[in-house]
């Protein structure tokens, strides 16, 4: 008898369930490991789900990836299996774009109405049983500028324009007629100033990497606020601590941040104008089937020997657009 695929499940303390994985289990030899394990688990090995996709394991490991074809990242984002032997080698990679778009999409138009309502002012007077009438800001007509125009920059701006704000957004190529933002621009620095709300969602490749720095901030309004659901690296830490201390922006919601875990006595906690996730704005409830439904719907196409969903450029560092 023919034998099987040989598929790596690299996960952590949360191991994706015997049901969901039934589909793959059926017809291929599975081997669940942590990353302690990943050298000897993937020796041998056809397939690597990545489904602990925060680990920094994969790199450490690779010298053992000796029959490795196809990589499956359980996250959008792929920048932690973006080194040069895995670049450099014929191993396709997958990721998994989509599922995480609505749920992210929904924590910036969220973040967005708590800066504008004040929801934490209120919730600090209604802890001190204090009865004080404020007025809140409009979010209808307020313009956002989106940096990365994937499927959840794509997501989110939707969303916002159906609020009634006013989007454009930042990529590689410039066009003027797009469905979602309007118009895209290619010049951040240009596009920064009109922008009472930025949203960064853009993948993290060395063209984007600490993008975010002290001119970026100094180019936007002091009223406006900037919001980073894409990964921390994008920006200069240091550079956000200044510019929101001084005044140069209004203020910071963070689901990502550099570093991350963000230590216990980092200054940015402390700030009354930031406030801070723990990289969960695409978590709802049910993500972790979805992920692995993403990877054995792959698989099942990598069996009958058809093209995969979200392949990546692995030149560009994400799936082209």
């Amino acid at each position: 008898m023919e034998q099987g695929p040989i598929v790596t499940v690299l996960h952590s303390d949360s191991v994706p369930g015997a049901d969901l994985m039934a589909p793959v289990a059926g017809r291929a030899e599975v081997r669940y490991t942590t990353a302690s394990g990943l050298a000897d688990a993937v020796r041998g090995a056809d397939i690597l789900f990545v489904y602990d996709f925060s680990t920094r394991a994969v790199p450490g490991a690779w010298h053992a990836a000796d029959r490795l074809s196809w990589l499956h990242m359980g996250s959008t984002g792929v920048d932690p299996v973006m080194f040069p032997e895995l670049r450099e080698s014929e191993v396709m990679v997958t990721n998994t774009r989509g599922v995480f778009d609505t749920a992210i999409a929904e924590y910036v138009l969220g973040q967005i109405l708590g800066f504008a309502k004040d929801l934490a002012g209120s919730l600090r007077l209604q802890q001190q049983h204090e009865w004080r009438h404020r007025e809140s800001e409009r979010i209808a007509g307020a313009s956002v500028l989106i940096v990365g125009t994937g499927t959840i920059g794509r997501a989110i701006a939707r969303l916002l324009r159906a609020a009634g704000m006013t989007v454009r957004a930042v990529g590689r190529q410039a066009r003027t007629t797009d469905p979602d933002f309007g118009a895209v621009g290619t010049d951040l620095h240009a596009e920064l100033p009109a922008a009472d709300y930025v949203v960064a969602v853009a993948p993290l490749t060395p063209q984007t990497r600490a993008m975010f720095d002290a001119r970026a901030f100094a180019a936007m309004k002091p009223h406006a606020r900037f919001v980073n659901v894409g990964r921390g690296e994008l920006v200069v830490t240091d550079d956000l601590l200044a510019a929101l201390n001084t005044g140069s922006i209004a203020g910071a919601a963070l689901d990502v941040v550099d570093p991350e875990p963000l230590p216990t006595r980092h200054p940015l906690w402390d700030l009354p104008n930031v406030r801070i996730t723990p990289h969960n704005s695409g978590d709802f409830i049910g993500w972790r089937t979805e992920i692995v439904r993403a990877f054995t719907e792959n698989f099942d196409k990598w069996i009958a020997g058809r093209p995969l969903d979200n392949v990546v450029d692995k030149e560009l560092g994400y799936v082209p657009g």
